[in-house]
Order: C-alpha cells, then sequence, then structure tokens
C-alpha cells in the first residue's frame, strides 16, 4: 500500500514544504489539498526545478508552483487503465479523487509494474589529471581520492547503485590501471563495469565515442570528481519530460560586488547599488543526453560538454537545463576538496548508517 497521505500538503505550505515531501515521501509527488482535503493541485519534483529557473524560491508558495488540473482517476477506473494513462501522458503517479473531487488514494507506476532496476547507462570521466590537486594526484589518480574514507568515485558508485542503476562506463586515462585495479567489473557493488580506455585526452564529451554501441535510452553523464546526493533518476525523469536532446545539471552561484556599482545614462549617474549580489547557473558536470546526440560527437577526437550543448542549439535541438538545490560540490581544487572532507559526515554519514 502506497502511503499517499505522507504526501499531502495544505493550500498554505511553502516550497520548502513540497522539497521535504518530496525527499521524505519517496513517491516523487506531492499532493496540494484545502480544508476539507478536496485535490487542488499536484507538485513534481520538475515543477521545482522549473520554479527555480524561473526565481522563484523555498518560501514560494506551493500555489504558485503546482499543477492546477492534474490527471486524475475515480475509484471506478481500473489499474491497466490507470496504467495506460501514465505511459500516455509520461506521468509516473495519478491522485485517485471520489466524485466530489476528495483525494481518496494515489497510484504510482513503481506500484502497478512492481520496482525495477534502472536500464538507462551512466558514463563516469574518470580520465582527468587534477593538475589542480597535485601534488596528491601525482600518484593518485583523481577519482581515486579518499573522502569520507573511500574513493570519491567509489561513493558515485554506490550512490548510483542504491538507485537501481547497474550499467556504468568508465571513461579512464592518466593512471587508468589503478582505477580498474580497484573497481575490476564492478560486481562488489552489484554493477557492471565496462572501461572507454581513452588513449588521448578527449575531453568531457570526446570520450562518448568509445562507447560499443549507442544507448537505447537516455543516459547520464557526469564528472567523477563530485560529491551529490541527488536522486539520478530525476535529472532522467526531467530530460524526458522536457523532451530535451540534452540536459545539464546547473548549480546556482552568487558572488557580491565588493564595490558601489554604478549605473549610468550618458555621464549622469542613476543608481549608485552598493555591493550587489549577483547570481548565474553554471555548469554542474552531470548531463542527461537522448542517445541520438552521439551523432554529434567525432570518433576519437577532443569534444568538450559545452561544445555539445552549444551545437545542439545552433541546429536547433532542445537543451534543459534541470537546476540541482541538493548538495553538490566539486572537489577539482584542494580547498573544495577540505571542505568536502569536513561537509562528509553530515550530510553522506546518516545516509549510509540508515
Amino acid at each position: 500500500m502506497v502511503e499517499w497521505k505522507k504526501t499531502v500538503l495544505s493550500l498554505d505550505a511553502k516550497m520548502s514544504d513540497a522539497v521535504r515531501s518530496l525527499e521524505e515521501s519517496r513517491l516523487q509527488i506531492a499532493l496540494v489539498v484545502d480544508q476539507v482535503n478536496m485535490l487542488k493541485g499536484t507538485i513534481t519534483d520538475g515543477d521545482i526545478r522549473r520554479g527555480i529557473l524561473r526565481g522563484e524560491t523555498l518560501d514560494t508558495p506551493v500555489l504558485d508552483i503546482m499543477k492546477a488540473n492534474p490527471i486524475t482517476a475515480g475509484p471506478e477506473v481500473d489499474r491497466a487503465t490507470v496504467l495506460k494513462w501514465m505511459k500516455q501522458f509520461n506521468i509516473g503517479q495519478v491522485p485517485l479523487i471520489d466524485a466530489a473531487g476528495v483525494l481518496i488514494g494515489l497510484e504510482t507506476l513503481s506500484t502497478l509494474k512492481g520496482n525495477r532496476s534502472e536500464d538507462n547507462w551512466v558514463v563516469i570521466m574518470a580520465g582527468g589529471m587534477g593538475t589542480r590537486l597535485r601534488p596528491l594526484t601525482e600518484h593518485m589518480p583523481k577519482p581515486m581520492i579518499p573522502v569520507g574514507g573511500k574513493p570519491v568515485l567509489e561513493g558515485i558508485i554506490e550512490r548510483l547503485a542504491g538507485q537501481g542503476f547497474h550499467k556504468i562506463f568508465l571513461s579512464v586515462n592518466y593512471q587508468a590501471e589503478k582505477v580498474e585495479e580497484y573497481f575490476g567489473d564492478g560486481s562488489k557493488w552489484g554493477v557492471n563495469i565496462s572501461y572507454l580506455e581513452e588513449e588521448q585526452r578527449l575531453g568531457t564529451a570526446g570520450a562518448l565515442s568509445l562507447l560499443p554501441e549507442r544507448p537505447h535510452a537516455p543516459f547520464l553523464v557526469m564528472n567523477a570528481d563530485l560529491m551529490t546526493d541527488i536522486d539520478f533518476r530525476r535529472l532522467l525523469d526531467f530530460h524526458v519530460e522536457q523532451v530535451a536532446d540534452a540536459t545539464m545539471g546547473v548549480r546556482e552561484y552568487r558572488f557580491q560586488v565588493p564595490y558601489g556599482v554604478i549605473e549610468m545614462s550618458g555621464h549622469k549617474i542613476t543608481t549608485i547599488n552598493e555591493k550587489p549580489t549577483q547570481s548565474y547557473f553554471v555548469n554542474g558536470g552531470i548531463y542527461a543526453l537522448s542517445p541520438d546526440v552521439l551523432g554529434y560527437i567525432r570518433q576519437e577526437q577532443m569534444h568538450d560538454m559545452p561544445d555539445l550543448f552549444n551545437e545542439i542549439i545552433e541546429d536547433g535541438g532542445m537543451s534543459a537545463a534541470f537546476p540541482i538545490h541538493e548538495y553538490w560540490i566539486d572537489i577539482g581544487q584542494l580547498d573544495d576538496l577540505e571542505k568536502a572532507r569536513d561537509e562528509f559526515p553530515a550530510v553522506f554519514g546518516k545516509k549510509q548508517a540508515s
């Protein structure tokens, strides 16, 4: 039985309540009801991330981000029909309501079809030289640097395995033998690991030309020097929902200008903003790609992800941004590595123990 009551939010709830509900219930939906339990709307992970891209904050009312007319089913609708609707409209949940519109239950794709492991591939770029981390990387490849008592790449693989992903490719180059010796075929972690051997450096996208065949479904690509606790399935769901060719995980980056910024009209000062904060979305090093984009990758030639996205955009394809509001850090610099090590117990220690 789906514990759908844990997903219920009131009309005065905020985005932060919806984020917490999605994380705690694991049903990938929040149900918004009024005082008499009538369904007023639904909120999915995609609704939240689209809100963030519009500039919404965690204090935004759920009324501003919810889907006000979701697909619903009455108790008389059989499960086969509900499953058909899910496939037709590419949704994973259908709220159940009675004739008066009162929420009485929830059907999910996982309960109708049964849980299964993800068949989407994952490619992890693990061939970097880690020059900014020297001297640590003089005798150790960057993905093998320990954080929380184990190589950072091992933590990535464990999280992928825990989310049901089992087909993983590691792109290797610098000190590749140490990575291959440690991870082997991946059976220790319950996954299947294959290696893409870069004889020359191919960039953050070029190694995709080494895949043995074209994937049959959207696949993940990520850098091996990241620590994050995102649910990678949500990135894939968002990618499919946006009908995207390529989706980039992005992080909001803020910095404060240490001076008063002058706005002018000609030589006349119109406004003085004292030490304003600027905000940008930046590349988070995690991607979801549709199989057809491999047609852009030249065989064993240098090709970086920003170039790939720009080529897709120039061709009129769909490149989407997936805002990452979960914990994320790149350990590519010594200061960030030390920060990751300090934060690891609070962010990941509790999850490992559970």
